[in-house]
């Protein structure tokens, strides 16, 4: 289950002199499977982001980002095996009747576009929300010289039918393709 309206972008694309601006893809999947692995496989594939190598980003949205929200895949660019740049919350479960829910927040600066996600899981809907606003509350007072916008959620969810399963929300930065002219000597 997913809160996301399909057609929200979150802010207008800020102008920042000297900065490239970049939309930020946020999107979701649940999975099932034999095993936890192939339900997270899942998961992923219905997200749109299986086929890429995931590199973990942290928290930090930069300048000129504009965020869009998208129910179901997400349209990365990039070929087969090219590294894609997510923050992501992924929970999988494999108890009958256990609720698997993750869910991405976040707050921008409406001049600059620049701001913050945060991640959370956990087994219930309302946990899980409950969590971000938490989180994101606190990072804001951390940082009380930026006035940050109103924070935004996207949830997905599912519950353990019997076979494993996945929830899991990214936020799609962008894709580098290998160059192949890195070598790298191990001796």
């Amino acid at each position: 289950m997913s809160n996301a309206d399909p057609t929200k972008t979150s802010s207008r694309r800020p102008t920042h002199q000297g900065v490239t601006p970049i939309t930020i893809t946020v999107a979701g999947g649940v999975g099932f499977g034999p095993t936890k692995l192939a339900a997270f496989d899942a998961a992923l594939r219905e997200a749109g982001i299986a086929n890429f190598n995931l590199i973990p980003l942290s928290s930090v949205i930069p300048q000129a980002s504009t965020i869009v929200t998208t129910e179901g895949a997400a349209t990365a660019p990039g070929g087969w095996g090219d590294r894609l740049y997510v923050v992501m919350a992924q929970l999988r479960v494999d108890t009958r009747y256990e609720e698997a829910v993750a869910g991405l927040g976040w707050i921008q600066e409406s001049e600059t576009g620049r701001g913050l996600f945060v991640e959370h899981i956990g087994h219930t809907e309302r946990e899980v929300r409950r969590d971000i606003l938490a989180t994101l509350d606190s990072m804001a007072a951390g940082r009380p010289h930026i006035e940050f916008g109103a924070p935004e959620l996207v949830v997905h969810s599912t519950v353990c039918a019997g076979e494993p399963t996945c929830a899991l929300v990214a936020a799609v930065f962008e894709n580098e393709p290998w160059r192949g002219d890195q070598v790298i000597d191990l001796t």
